[in-house]
């Protein structure tokens, strides 16, 4: 029973999702300790991620439950379902945001005075559909703190590659938020809510989505000079983005199948495979 419920909890999160900005939270310590640093660092940066992004989804399940049960697409989730009950979720939102304060505290001072910030971006978001398309940028931003936070957590200070890191994590998770965003074109324009898709259309949309991964791509690059990296580091960033090209090649708003690999799939593994590269390239 107790590990049907923590299942449920996950679903509820998305937790497989954590796949998305941690490798990047994970590049950023390694390059900051240029190699890996101890074991408790490690550790601890590994739950502040985990407990600062899961407690923002939990938080955003919250926030949307009515606009979740309208829309037919999202109809099925825990909450519009009844699966989870409101006062659960809340518990996972302060438990996860407490482990989040905890890690920062055990890691120092700068991350602890930093939580504030992440806490507000995370509340900002699940909002930002109410009033503006620039919702999938405010997401973006939101995650982007994984990297740099990282950084931090080893040295006590900001640089430029973390910064760097960071808007390459901003400009790709806005952008395949664009895309996902696609599919509710119509249900967001009859209910008043803001997106990047409804506000300026499905073809100007992905032409967005496509510069985003673009600059993506060519930060990306730039990090090559800066940090003197190898052709291992630039491999990982032309297979990576040759899978960006496949993902934009095979958007198909109108088939969800496709939209979930084009959104999820995809993305999951171009960040795994950038972090592969990056951790074969420091190691060899």
């Amino acid at each position: 029973m107790v590990l049907r419920r923590i299942k449920t909890y996950g679903e509820l999160v998305m937790f497989s999702h954590t796949l998305f900005s941690l490798p990047f939270a994970l590049i950023g310590m390694i390059w900051a300790a240029q190699g890996l640093p101890s074991a408790d660092t490690v550790f601890w940066i590994v739950i502040a991620f985990v407990g600062a992004r899961n407690g923002a989804n939990a938080l955003n399940r919250w926030v949307d439950k009515d606009i979740d049960k309208k829309n037919p697409r999202t109809a099925d989730r825990h909450l519009p379902q009844g699966v989870v009950k409101p006062y659960e979720v809340w518990g996972m939102v302060l438990f996860c945001f407490a482990l989040f304060i905890l890690a920062a505290y055990q890691l120092n001072p700068l991350c602890l005075a930093l939580t504030p910030a992440a806490l507000f971006l995370f509340i900002l978001y699940s909002y930002t559909k109410r009033f503006t398309w620039a919702c999938h940028i405010v997401l973006g931003l939101a995650c982007a703190g994984a990297p740099v936070g990282a950084w931090i957590a080893v040295t006590g200070r900001f640089a430029l590659p973390p910064l760097i890191l960071s808007a390459v994590v901003a400009l790709w998770v806005a952008g395949f938020d664009i895309i996902y965003g696609t599919q509710d074109i119509a249900f967001d324009r009859q209910n008043g809510l803001f997106s990047i898709p409804a506000i300026f259309g499905l073809q100007r949309a992905l032409r967005i989505s496509r510069l985003f991964h673009f600059m993506m791509i060519l930060l990306l690059i730039s990090l090559y000079f800066l940090m003197a990296l190898s052709w291992i580091y630039l491999l990982g960033i032309f297979i990576s983005a040759v899978l960006l090209g496949i993902e934009h090649y095979m958007i198909s708003p109108a088939n969800a199948a496709k939209m979930k690999i084009a959104s999820y799939n995809i993305n999951q593994i171009v960040s795994v495979l950038i972090f592969l590269f990056v951790l074969l390239d420091t190691v060899m």
